[in-house]
């Protein structure tokens, strides 16, 4: 928020510099981003009278300008400008000044044969607005030789305040110098609120149909009123302010959201149909807003209606059908109080970012909608002309009466600050809390934020100085100090570690991601409230969405092997669930001379990271089942789930290409997840491994087996026929084709025997290899020949 230094000083009286300022600002939490002074970048600029014009000899459109600036000797300057004339008042850069309008350091330049000493400038040259048809023009009596900076009032820093979402008074200057008085660096001036007898009854009838999202709509009516141009010190503040001075009316509804945090809007009566109403939007209803567009609406909005048509979202923009000119004459002022939960999800859904938006859907004061309307209504009548009318009031803002106990020792307790009593309350009351007979603090309207005896200690130490906390060590056990991490900590740290090693990146993304983006997943279980933006409004069901968009981003930037993994939770209805996800898009080996083209990752690369996570998890991946297919978002023929009994541990395989399309990723993409909540206590250590001192034996069978068969079933059913001396069971080929009968498939497996105890004798070796071939006879398969 831009905060003029001039505008501030409007509201808090004080002698301090813009420094002591800031650096109070930041001491109490409100941090300032930056300082801007326009005009030191125009302190070389001053004020100049052009003595005498003529002709330049060789240019048509040129004059010769003799200029006095106040420094000696008039100078000669060549000037273009079409209202330059002998007598005119303006701004003079000589030179060796920078022009910022124009980005150039001036310099003596010959044009055409006619040496300048410097220019007579405008307004889009000094940065002052878009103005280029001529020289700026002062009244007659400007002083001669004064910087222009100075006598305009620009020199005037504006502060940059960046107000944190939980500080909607702080949306307001008045708000900002309230706490720079109660730190003590000022006095508040107090709010004149004026008396208006109204004129005549309210031309305009008032009603409200949505009382959930508008529980207020006050209204007052001006009659007679002349709408020009506002002020020069009000369109100077706006202008500082980064708002568009657009006439007296509307420039005072922008002064009282800026100075006060109110936000307003004003009708021109005579465009209205009837009276209005504010009620929910109707399905498919359109408004042409202030802003030059137009907005479809739907029945979550509420708008601001006459009898034909709507002339307002609520809270966030006005239309143009309705909106004040320089012919309007009867106006209404709409001072209205708006739920901040409908604003924020009608803004998100529109994509509308006002300055009334940011105000409402924070909460502005309710406490001080009919103050605004009255301040707003005297200030149009001061600046406009007209007559008044009688005010209205439509329902009621939310009533605000909050107490909280006051406990002087809680600040010593918490904060570890010696803060006497009497000056606990002093702070507090600057702020405008005020003590009960009870011990209990009324908390003012403006401060929502404010909820319990912590707050009040928060904002005693606030004002007292963050920096006057005193650094005291935390008290610290003696001997070594004990490991703290629990074991899913542990484990997460070890399969960081593994797919480090591995050669995946960690991602961390979103646990909000957008509805659209969980779509794929099967939706979220959860949405949000109060979203930061519609790409943020619902948890994420899948880790999958964030690494996508990872990928995505990586790929448009050139990336051709991604490797990505990310341990975070997914969001379920059942609960919060700890997960790793794994994504593996384009190369997984790139184009080589031995190799030909380049290899795509597929779902076998997916299953090996996925082992790999599950192996270093302790879990037992020989007794490891392959469920297929995996969940709809993967490829229905290339994907599976890896179980443990009935516990599924972990899914994987190739993404579903309409899945990677929604994502824009034009790669091929396998992934995987594994579920850390699902997986079984690591098995115990029987103590450490002790390699056989024997040598292995490998046998190699080839086994004609029905097609149905699943490789893994053969496998488990081998391995199971003698666990202590079967260390290991690989198929290594798979064949159909000719000389395998039809409806079989030959399926080849390396057996490796361990003995331990001593060397196995060659009928030993048999009988094995015979329990071998009988567990396959049991699946339906026989030795190949």
């Amino acid at each position: 928020m831009k905060v003029p230094l001039s505008w501030l000083r409007r509201y808090l009286r004080t002698e301090a510099d813009v420094a002591a300022i800031a650096g109070a600002l930041t001491r109490i939490g409100l941090e300032v981003e930056g300082i801007d002074n326009p005009g030191e970048a125009l302190r070389p600029f001053t004020i100049a009278r052009v003595l005498a014009a003529g002709r330049h000899p060789a240019a048509d459109r040129l004059q010769l300008l003799e200029v006095e600036t106040g420094a000696g000797a008039p100078v000669r300057v060549v000037c273009g400008a079409p209202n330059a004339r002998p007598g005119l008042v303006g701004v003079f850069a000589p030179p060796g000044t920078h022009v910022p309008g124009l980005g150039v350091t001036l310099r003596v330049a010959t044009i055409r044969g006619v040496e300048s000493w410097g220019m007579m400038c405008s307004a889009r040259e000094l940065g002052l607005g878009d103005d280029h048809e001529g020289i700026i023009e002062l009244p007659p009596d400007a002083p001669v030789g004064l910087s222009y900076a100075s006598w305009a009032g620009l020199d005037d820093p504006v502060i940059e305040v960046a107000v944190t979402p939980n500080r909607p008074d702080c949306l307001g200057i008045y708000g900002i110098a309230r706490d720079l008085a109660a730190a003590g660096l000022g006095t508040l001036e107090p709010i004149a609120v004026p008396e208006l007898a109204g004129a005549f009854p309210c031309p305009v009838a008032i009603r409200i149909e949505d009382t959930d999202g508008c529980p207020a709509f006050f209204a007052r009516a001006l009659k007679g009123v002349r709408n020009g141009p506002s002020p020069r010190w009000l369109q100077d503040l706006l202008v500082k302010a980064g708002l568009r001075p657009v006439s007296a009316l509307v420039d005072v509804t922008n002064y009282l959201a800026i100075g006060f945090g109110r936000p307003l809007h004003v009708y021109d009566i005579a465009k209205l149909s009837g009276g209005l109403v504010a009620r929910r939007a109707r399905a498919g209803e359109t408004l042409a807003a202030l802003n030059g567009r137009t907005y479809t609406l739907d029945p979550t909005m509420c708008v601001i209606a006459d009898d034909v048509a709507v002339h307002d979202i609520g809270g966030i923009m006005g239309g143009a059908g309705s909106g004040v000119s320089e012919a309007t004459t009867d106006v209404l002022i709409e001072a209205a109080w708006f739920r901040p939960e409908r604003i924020a999800a009608t803004g998100r859904a529109l994509g509308i970012a006002s300055e009334a938006r940011a105000r409402f859907e924070r909460g502005v004061d309710p406490g001080f909608v009919a103050t605004g309307l009255d301040l707003a209504a005297a200030m149009m009548r001061a600046l406009a002309g007209g007559e008044v009318s009688a005010p209205v009031f439509v329902g009621a803002p939310p009533a605000f009466d909050r107490a909280i106990p006051f406990d002087p020792r809680a600040v010593g307790r918490l904060a570890g600050l010696d803060v006497p009593e009497a000056g606990q309350r002093a702070i507090l009351e600057r702020l405008g809390f005020r003590f009960g007979a009870e011990g209990c603090v009324a908390v003012p309207s403006w401060r929502r934020d404010v909820e319990g005896p912590a707050d009040l200690v928060e904002e005693i130490v606030r004002m007292v100085g963050l920096d006057q906390i005193e650094a005291r060590p935390l008290p610290r056990a003696a001997g070594v100090a004990r490991p703290v991490a629990t074991p899913e900590q542990r484990l997460e740290r070890r399969v960081r570690r593994s797919l480090a090693a591995r050669g995946l990146d960690e991602a961390i993304t979103w646990s909000f991601i957008a509805e659209a983006a969980a779509a794929p997943f099967g939706g979220s279980a959860h949405r949000l409230l109060n979203p930061l933006s519609a790409e943020l409004a619902v948890m994420r069901p899948s880790l999958l969405p964030g690494l996508l968009a990872a990928a995505a981003r990586n790929a448009a930037r050139g990336s051709r092997a991604i490797r990505l993994f990310e341990i975070g939770k997914r969001y379920l209805e059942a609960g919060e669930r700890p997960t790793v996800g794994l994504l593996l898009a384009g190369e997984a080996e790139p184009r080589h001379w031995q190799g030909g083209k380049a290899r795509a990752f597929d779902g076998f690369d997916a299953k090996a990271e996925a082992l790999a996570v599950l192996a270093e998890a302790g879990v037992p991946t020989e007794r490891l089942a392959v469920a297929m297919p995996g969940p709809a978002w993967y490829h229905p023929g290339r994907s599976g789930g890896l179980v443990l009994g009935s516990a599924a541990l972990a899914v994987f395989g190739e993404l579903h290409p309409a899945v990677a399309a929604a994502f824009e990723l034009a790669l091929p993409v396998a992934a995987a997840e594994v579920f850390l909540d699902a997986l079984p206590p690591p098995r115990a250590r029987g103590g450490p491994f002790r390699p056989s001192p024997f040598q292995p034996l490998v046998r190699d069978f080839a086994f004609l087996v029905p097609r149905e068969v699943e490789a893994q079933a053969l496998v488990r059913a081998i391995a199971g026929v003698d666990r202590a001396l079967i260390a290991a069971v690989e198929p290594f080929d798979r064949y159909e084709g000719p000389g395998v009968p039809e409806g079989q498939v030959s399926l080849a497996v390396s057996v490796t025997l361990q003995p331990r105890e001593r060397t196995l004798t060659e009928a030993e070796i048999e009988a094995v290899a015979q329990r071998i071939v009988g567990a396959a006879a049991a699946l339906g398969g026989v030795l190949r020949a």
